[in-house]
């Protein structure tokens, strides 16, 4: 070990710094069906908060049912700053420029009856360089609200009708190490 290193190293435990900040965040606890390959590392955690915009339509069997069209949401960083938008895709678009487009590949049920599954998404497509250019793999958890209406509310008489339903969640990105 250097001197130079060394003296960085004393001057770090005299101040009280803790060595450890320089490490990655920890990845959340989530069930067995969502958790990322251990190949990944956690590049980025986010807070979104926005809606899910669902649209009345035909569903799979026929019948009218709402389908969800896109999220629009913000993504917000640990001090509150716009980071990143979500939308349509479902892609995530950083301020840098860099985008990501994903793919769920597993889901389970929330633990709030009246919010959306939490989820694990891979990386479908990418653009631009910057942060999320590097995705690999996504998780959407913590989630609270966003449901769609009642089916009720969706039959032949109200064909196309939109509506945004209010929701928030933690989004975590990771990259292979």
């Amino acid at each position: 070990m250097t001197t130079k290193l060394k003296h960085l190293l004393f001057l770090l435990v005299i101040a009280g710094l803790p060595l450890a900040s320089a490490q990655n965040p920890s990845r959340p606890d989530v069930p067995d069906q969502i958790k990322v390959p251990g190949s990944e590392e956690l590049l980025l955690e986010a807070h979104a908060s926005g809606f899910q915009i669902y649209t009345c339509q035909a569903g799979a069997d026929g019948r009218p049912a709402w389908v969800l069209k896109a999220p629009d949401a913000e993504l917000r960083d640990s001090e509150g700053k716009v980071i990143a938008r979500h939308f349509a895709g479902p892609t995530w678009k950083h301020n840098d420029g860099s985008q990501v487009t994903g793919k769920a590949v597993a889901r389970v049920d929330s633990p709030a009856a009246d919010s959306i599954p939490w989820l694990l998404l891979t990386a479908a497509a990418h653009s631009g360089d910057g942060v999320f250019s590097r995705v690999t793999s996504i998780q959407r958890i913590h989630t609270q609200g966003g449901q769609p209406p009642p089916a009720s509310a969706c039959d032949a008489s109200h064909p196309n009708d939109e509506i945004k339903r209010p929701y928030r969640a933690d989004y975590y990105f990771y990259a292979s190490k």
